[in-house]
């Protein structure tokens, strides 16, 4: 097959869909693997790294695009892209259509032959995919937190941890999944004092266990949330449910009561925000205040710490690559059910039925050969 990757386009992401060793392994496995001029430089893969593992370079997007029938990316398509598209493209991308209609309906249009790294799915519910980016991002959102709590950022001027003899920093996380999981690990390493909120009580068990009661576990309802959000110093929101909106479980009105220089920090935000006051920012203009409350809200926060990420990524992303090379997108989710429901587009139409319940679109399945 032959594979194209472009340089990513979305503000401050140097993060790139392959790294020099994941082209190589494509070439030895007898594929052409093209590759944007300058396109991994953000993580630090030059073009003779790329040159040296087997790949071509090419000047532009639109060359890449127009040779490859595979295209791997890290980030949607934006609309400078969406002329590239092309019936039975395949597109093997974070997509999060969720919160996405205009995209959608573009994939649609164009019978883009699209799969979601965010959608693929083991049988025991994991999202292999995703883990590595919801590690970084549940990092990055502690380590986000304690900055804008500096007071020159407009912070309260906590110290998470605070030294001897004054208080520590509330930090409540909403969600206790791998993002809330990997912040809580930031934040008691610290010194602050933590509170996770999760639906699952096995969750908050297992929460309990691994921090040693280094945190306090709350089962996430209304008013355990409220009461968490109220206090809290940094909020962190780290809500998932896979391919959907995340649903909106920290209200305008709890925000409100937060006091003046505290911090909101919603990984959750590509998805459409768990956080209701919460709206899509960027590296270049990452915050916002609402009442005296900080709100860092970059969709794509993985992206500034592009070489960790980048080289996380590909170690996930890499498996499934290989397998839609190696025997094409209907083969391969025919004989990989987790593959199957990474695939969200497909003949025109919304193959994942979350995708299409939120976007109240058609929901065609892909049937399997």
């Amino acid at each position: 097959m032959i594979i194209g990757v472009p340089k990513e386009i979305k503000i401050s992401e140097s993060r790139v869909g392959l790294t020099e060793a994941g082209v190589k392994q494509l070439v030895a496995e007898g594929h052409k693997v093209y590759v944007e001029n300058n396109a991994g430089l953000g993580s630090r893969i030059t073009n003779e790294d790329y040159i040296a593992a087997g790949a071509d370079i090419l000047g532009s997007a639109k060359e890449v695009y127009e040779k490859a029938q595979m295209i791997v990316k890290v980030k949607e398509p934006l609309p400078d892209e969406f002329d590239f598209l092309r019936e039975d493209l395949i597109l093997y991308t974070y997509l999060h259509l969720a919160p996405e209609p205009k995209l959608t309906k573009v994939l649609c249009d164009k019978k883009v032959k699209s799969i979601a790294y965010e959608t693929i799915q083991l049988p025991n519910g994991s999202l292999p995919l995703l883990v590595p980016m919801s590690e970084v991002a549940g990092r990055m959102a502690t380590q986000v937190g304690a900055f804008y709590l500096q007071k020159d950022k407009g912070g309260k001027g906590i110290l998470l941890g605070g030294v001897t003899g004054t208080h520590r920093a509330k930090v409540t996380i909403i969600g206790g999944g791998v993002v809330g999981t990997n912040a809580a690990k930031m934040a008691v390493g610290l010194g602050a004092d933590v509170t996770i909120l999760d639906v699952n009580h096995s969750r908050l068990e297992y929460l309990d266990d691994v921090f040693q009661g280094r945190v306090t576990t709350l089962s996430s309802n209304m008013q355990n949330i409220e009461e968490s959000v109220v206090r809290s110093d940094l909020l962190i929101g780290g809500v998932l449910v896979p391919g959907r909106k995340a649903p909106h479980l920290v209200t305008k009105s709890m925000v409100e009561q937060m006091s003046e220089g505290s911090v909101v920090v919603d990984v959750a935000v590509d998805q459409g925000g768990c956080i209701e006051t919460c709206k899509p920012t960027s590296h270049q203009h990452p915050t916002f205040e609402i009442n005296g409350v900080i709100h860092y809200c970059v969709p794509n926060m993985p992206g500034v710490v592009a070489r960790t990420s980048t080289y996380a990524l590909t170690n996930a992303t890499f498996k499934y690559c290989s397998m839609i090379a190696a025997m094409g997108v209907e083969d391969a989710v025919s004989k990989d059910p987790a593959l199957y429901l990474g695939l969200n587009t497909y003949g025109g139409y919304v193959s994942y039925e979350p995708v299409a319940r939120d976007l109240g679109m058609e929901y065609k399945p892909f049937k399997v050969q």
